[in-house]
Order: C-alpha cells, then structure tokens, then sequence
C-alpha cells in the first residue's frame, strides 16, 4: 500500500468557538491510496476537522498540507479546485435537474454556439455510472430516484472532477444494503485508482469492511490512529467513548429475559417494531409505570430516531405505539402529545426551546391550548403554572420574564422539562438531558427524572454516558444499526456489559 505517501497532512491544527474549543492540537495524515475511518462520538471534533480540511472552517493554528505542499484554502470552491471533493448525507445536488445534468453541473460538455451538447452530456453520464455499477436513464429528473440512488450519483458527481482527495460524511446514512454494497464498490474502486478516502462513520461494520486506518477524535483530541485491523471493536469503542475495557467486557453479553424480578404493572409506553428504512428495523420496547428504561447505543445505532418515532417527529413505514394499551393513532407530535407522550430532544437550542423568549413563554408555549378558554389565554393560569414549575425545578432565573438565552446550560434544560411537566404527560423521553450542563445541574437533572419515576410516570432515557445509563436506569435496551441488540438489566447490569453489547457487530 502507498502509505508512505502522504496526500494531506495536518498538524497541531487548533480551532476554537466561543468557550469551546473543537480541536485540541490535531495532527492526522490521509495516505494516497487509502481508506481512512475518522470515527467519534456527538461533539468529537469530526465536523469540525471535516471543514478545516474542505476550507469552510480556517484553523486558529496548525498547517496543513496537501501532497507535500501546504495550503491554506479560503473557502470551499478552493479546497474542491485543489483537488478535494466532499459527499454530505445531503448530497448538494439539485433535484429538478437530469442526472446527466447533476453530474457535470458547471462542466457540461458544450457545442460550437455555447450550448449545452445535451447527447453528449447523457452519453458521458451513462458511461461514468455504469464504471460505479449504475444503470439508470440519466435523462430522467434527479428528484424521481430514492435517496440511496441521489447518493451514489453524488458520489460519482465527486469523483468525477478528478479530486485526489474524497471525503465521505456518513455516506450509507440514506442506502439500503444492496445500495450499500454498489457504495462499498465503488469506494475501493477509488483505493485502487490511487485516490485517498477520508471515511467519516459511527458504523463499525463498513468501517472494518473497507478502511486501512482510523482516527479516533473525542472531545477534540486524537485518542487514536493505527491500522483497522489491529484494533479490536470492543477496544475501538471504549476509545470512542472513553473508557478502558474491563474484565468483565471478556465475559459476554448476557440478555435479560424478564425472569428477574420484573414490575407486575403492565406497559405504560408499549412500542411494537417501529420500522424506518434504513435507520429503524423493527425496534421494540416497553416501559411500565415508575420505570426509567434506557436506551443505549453508539450515534447512528437509532436512539434519537426511536424517540422521535414514538413521539411523532419521525414518519414510520411501519409499527406501533401504544400508551396505557390504547394505540396512538395520529403518528404526529399533536397526536404524541395528546396521548400523553412528552420529549426533550438531543438539541434543546434547535428543536427546543425559543432563546429569544422568556422563561414564561418558553415554559407555557406547549400548554396554551389547555390554559385557554374559548380561544382566550389566561394569563392568570399561565402565572401560576410557570411560579409553579419555576418554584418545583429550582429554575435560576432574575425571574420569568428573563429571555430563555441568557440562562445556564442546566437552567435552560429545566425550562424544557417544565414545558412537558406542564402538560401532564405519562410518559417523557428524555434525550440526552444532561449533555452540556455542569455537574451540579447535572445531579438536580438526574435527581429530577428520579422523582417522575417515583410519580409514576414512564421515562425512556437515552444518554451517551454510560455510567449515567445504568445508574439512572431499570433497565437498558441496546440498539445496533436500527435494530434492538439486548435488553439488559439485573444485577449484572454494568457499563462495561452495555459497552461490550455496543461493539458487537453483525456480518453486513
């Protein structure tokens, strides 16, 4: 192999955001002619290296080489004219357009007036798929084909500038397993044409299926690089998500049977295989009344596609949710909510709360309809709620009318959780609700969620910490490419056990 050969090379690259700093002194090196994994968990540094690499980041310090020469790209186009080329799970194509046009957008073949040579363009289109095992009519609008499909071509689209250098951002996010599999061709098609892949994925399969190397980030720092096949899956877990493997991670995973001692209540939330092709492949699960169940996994495996499923920000093609055994019907937020079902998602800045409004509003904002009468809010009704909540979360605030933004991490999160208390709810996913908060927000989160249990309510709790996974739990349900692993629990129920269960891999 060409490893000798270095086709980009960064070093001590430093890039900082306002309190935060995504990469810490990150040296790395893609070889010409490899397939290099960069693999991490949510807030690792890959995004981040991803676009210092592709110019649409500059680094605070560190350099950056590409093929012995080094390079300071000022913005995209420049990176791409230098001879590196990206694949973004959204591919960046344009659906009303031919694929023939989609490919060669900005370079179509032209005649002697100018114009576009259109039978020219389809037959180098049909020529250039059918090298990546593509046979489609490439005079047909891009829009018409699934997303498997839009993604190949903008794969091939890549490539076809002649980029030295491809970068693939979590390329099968879309493919089904035939499609997949056409990807997977087509990337060492490129290895042995001597390009260099930078594979971006959380998924351990097609990483030891196709990659030379892999670059471990976590919390901005390289933990780990080396050659795939020296590196164990459990072992490349526990650098992902740091921790060491312990003995017991040598003993096996074993799945709980329900045999041990399990509540008599029946279901409150009852999930029947949520089926989403290609992110959900049948899951199920049950909470009871008074029990926090946690669903653990690496990014990717369908935790936050599974809660937003059950609460109806996510359509299936199949499945059913069921709350206190009646089946919700409407698969829509309204119709979650209506049946009881409350979430805090993974992102609260994006798809939760409105920074620019106050404590109050962000708090009521859910609850109007039932603190109205006759179309008209009480504003009365709506005081004493949010003193109510305000007073029970230990919310700090200068007092409700203070915009939402200016609060803590920790703060900004009890909002939230006071926003779905308000409604009533039987039952609350909670994603990630202690990420990004201090410890002593971190433990009043923690000792909140408790006291619902206690109430009786039905928590289904995802959270990257696995300490925090299995503290705060019942029981775990393990998800693995969309598909429930094990359900864990009793007394053996440890971090290491839900970490080994992890790092297990199917054959692809």
């Amino acid at each position: 192999m060409a490893a000798a050969v270095r086709a980009v090379e960064a070093a001590g690259i430093v890039k900082n955001f306002p309190g935060v700093r995504a990469l810490d002194h990150v040296s790395f090196t893609l070889a010409a002619g490899e397939v290099h994994a960069l693999v991490g968990e949510n807030g690792a540094g890959k995004s981040t290296l991803v676009k210092v690499l592709t110019g649409v980041l500059r680094p605070d310090a560190g350099r950056l080489r590409l093929h012995g020469e080094e390079v300071r790209f000022t913005d995209p186009l420049h990176a791409r004219r230098a001879g590196i080329s990206t694949v973004h799970q959204d591919g960046n194509l344009v659906p009303s357009l031919s694929v023939a046009r989609n490919l060669f957008l900005g370079r179509e073949p032209r005649g002697r007036l100018g114009l576009i040579d259109l039978a020219r363009t389809h037959a180098l289109a049909d020529s250039l798929l059918c090298l990546y095992g593509l046979r489609l009519d490439v005079r047909r609008p891009l829009g018409a084909f699934g997303p498997g499909t839009r993604q190949l071509i903008a794969l091939v689209r890549a490539v076809q500038t002649d980029a030295r250098v491809v970068i693939l951002d979590e390329p099968t996010s879309s493919l089904e397993a035939g499609e997949a599999e056409t990807l997977f061709e087509a990337v060492d098609r490129l290895r042995a044409e001597g390009r260099s892949v930078l594979y971006v994925s959380h998924r351990l399969a097609e990483i030891y299926r196709l990659c030379d190397r892999v670059t471990v980030l976590r919390d901005g720092r390289v933990v780990h690089t080396g050659p795939v096949d020296r590196l164990d899956r459990l072992r490349l877990v526990s650098l992902m998500l740091g921790r060491r493997p312990s003995d017991l991670a040598e003993q096996g995973a074993t799945a709980f049977t329900g045999s041990q001692a399990a509540p008599a209540d029946a279901p409150l939330l009852d999930v029947t295989a949520l089926s989403r092709e290609p992110v959900l492949k049948g899951v199920s699960l049950a909470v009871r009344p008074g029990e926090v169940v946690g669903l653990g996994g690496l990014i990717g495996s369908g935790r936050s596609e599974t809660a937003r499923a059950i609460a109806g920000a996510l359509p299936l093609d199949s499945g059913r949710v069921a709350v206190a055994g009646l089946p919700v019907r409407a698969r829509t937020v309204r119709g979650a909510i209506r049946a009881g079902i409350g979430m805090l998602p993974e992102n609260r800045a994006v798809e939760g709360l409105i920074p620019s409004l106050s404590v109050r509003e962000n708090i009521a904002l859910a609850a109007l309809p039932r603190l109205s009468r006759a179309g008209i809010v009480s504003e009365r009704r709506i005081d004493r709620v949010v003193e109510t909540f305000v007073h029970r979360l230990g919310i700090g605030a200068a007092g409700p009318g203070q915009p939402v933004g200016e609060l803590s991490g920790g703060n900004q999160q009890k909002v939230l959780l006071a926003r779905w208390l308000a409604m009533n709810p039987r039952v609350l996913l909670l994603d990630e609700p202690t990420r990004g908060i201090d410890v002593g927000a971190k433990a009043e989160v923690q000792a909140l969620i408790d006291d619902l249990a206690v109430e009786g309510l039905a928590v289904l709790l995802i959270s990257s910490d696995l300490e925090e996974l299995v503290e705060g739990s019942d029981r775990v349900v393990v998800l693995r490419d969309g598909v429930v692993a094990a359900e864990l629990g009793g007394p053996d129920l440890t971090a290491d056990l839900v970490m080994r269960t992890m790092a297990t891999v199917d054959r692809i």
